[in-house]
């Protein structure tokens, strides 16, 4: 449910070598490197991000429908010290936006929404619901208060079981943000909305449509509503960092992350989503190209529906990150080659899901990133680089020398 990571400083001294045989030997300029290569480069990098006690991830990469790496390091309940599996099942937060999205997209090709309906066809009587389309709830560009940005919402009301009616009456008097249409921000009430339109539209609950129309049909039974306790109890444990100590997750009622977070799944299941979306399996050429084609105010911040168009070492990616307590996901995708990546961690404090996949995703088009080595800094250097680093008006970054 959390922000994608959109910018990012680190300043890095010392840092131990990342699997240097793929590193220091890359593929040909237009070849795909070897599948074992990738595999080994992906096993060492997992061992030496992630420690064998305590919370992990589980990882896949694949060419097309040749998996290139599938594993997982760390544990799925430390308490016990039962160790992750590539085949168990995650909260993917955020990623299930895309999931929402193509289910509207579905409906659109059905002929029961229109990208430019209002919202009060759907939600009747939201405040200013004629003025908000149903693309600008795809795309973020609705300017309605996100519930999860609510002052202490995250520390105690998000605990509560909410219907979609219950969802909407936490947020729908709130002041807006911005006039509908005018600006982007991220914005996880609006896909709570999203949901309501696959609800009225379908007259099916939100997650009960999409394992009609996509989950059963492409086989991904391992995919579900977090909510539901027959999938609950399927899921791995999650775990948060408190005084520098691993602790279980917070708690929250997953009725509440909704079409904005609320889905469960694995990284199989995760890449037979990705090869049917993106391999036109699920949608029509010209659905598929409205999600992942930014538009509007919405062009700046590469956002399509609940996918980023971005870049991977030169090449297009469409991809998304999620976070919600307990867990962070990210999932890739490179058109050109057919590179999936996906990583599933069960810590929300601590790792770096979208780093890790970059890093793999270059090493699976055969341009790796050089292995890290120790650097010595002269300390005038160093203290050079001191002070405050401004990205925007919410973010710096400072930077101090502390004991050389």
């Amino acid at each position: 449910m959390i922000k994608p990571n959109a910018v990012a400083l680190a300043l890095t001294l010392v840092l131990c070598p990342l699997a240097p045989s793929l590193a220091q030997a890359r593929a040909p300029a237009g070849a795909a490197p070897a599948p074992a290569d990738v595999a080994t480069y992906a096993r060492e990098l997992v061992d030496n991000t992630y420690a064998a006690q305590g919370p992990g991830v589980a990882v896949l990469v694949a060419r097309g429908d040749t998996v290139l790496f599938r594993g997982a390091r760390g544990e799925a309940d430390i308490e016990a010290h039962t160790p992750l599996s590539p085949d168990q099942v995650f909260r993917i937060g955020s990623v299930s936006k895309q999931f929402a999205a193509a289910g509207v997209l579905k409906l659109v090709e059905d002929g029961k929404v229109k990208l430019d309906d209002p919202l009060s066809k759907y939600v009747p009587g939201f405040p200013n619901g004629d003025k908000v389309t149903v693309l600008m709830l795809l795309n973020h560009t609705s300017g309605i208060k996100s519930y999860t940005g609510m002052p202490g919402y995250m520390e105690g009301p998000i605990k509560r079981d909410l219907t979609t009616a219950q969802m909407i009456e936490v947020f729908k008097d709130q002041p807006v943000d911005f006039a509908p249409g005018e600006k982007w921000s991220y914005n996880n009430s609006g896909y709570v909305l999203v949901g309501a339109v696959i609800e009225a539209a379908s007259g099916m609950p939100w997650h009960a449509y999409l394992d009609k129309v996509f989950f059963k049909p492409l086989g991904m039974t391992h995919t579900g509503y977090g909510a539901d306790p027959t999938f609950a109890a399927r899921q791995v444990k999650g775990y948060t960092m408190d005084g520098g100590k691993v602790v279980p997750m917070r708690t929250l009622s997953m009725s509440q992350p909704h079409a904005a977070g609320a889905l469960l799944s694995t990284v199989d299941d995760l890449l037979k989503w990705n090869r049917a979306l993106h391999e036109g399996r699920l949608l029509k050429s010209d659905s598929y190209n409205r999600m992942v084609t930014p538009v509007g105010a919405a062009v700046e911040a590469k956002y399509g529906f609940g996918i980023i168009a971005g870049q991977q070492r030169g090449q297009p990616a469409l991809q998304h990150s999620g976070g919600i307590f307990g867990f962070v996901s990210q999932l890739t995708y490179v058109p050109g080659p057919d590179i999936t990546v996906v990583v599933l961690q069960n810590s929300d404090d601590g790792g770096d899901p979208g780093t890790l996949a970059r890093r793999l995703t270059a090493a699976a088009l055969g341009e790796p990133y050089p292995a890290a080595r120790a650097v010595a800094v002269d300390a005038s250097v160093l203290q050079a680089a001191e002070g405050v680093y401004r990205f925007d008006a919410q973010t710096t970054r400072v930077l101090r020398v502390v004991d050389g």
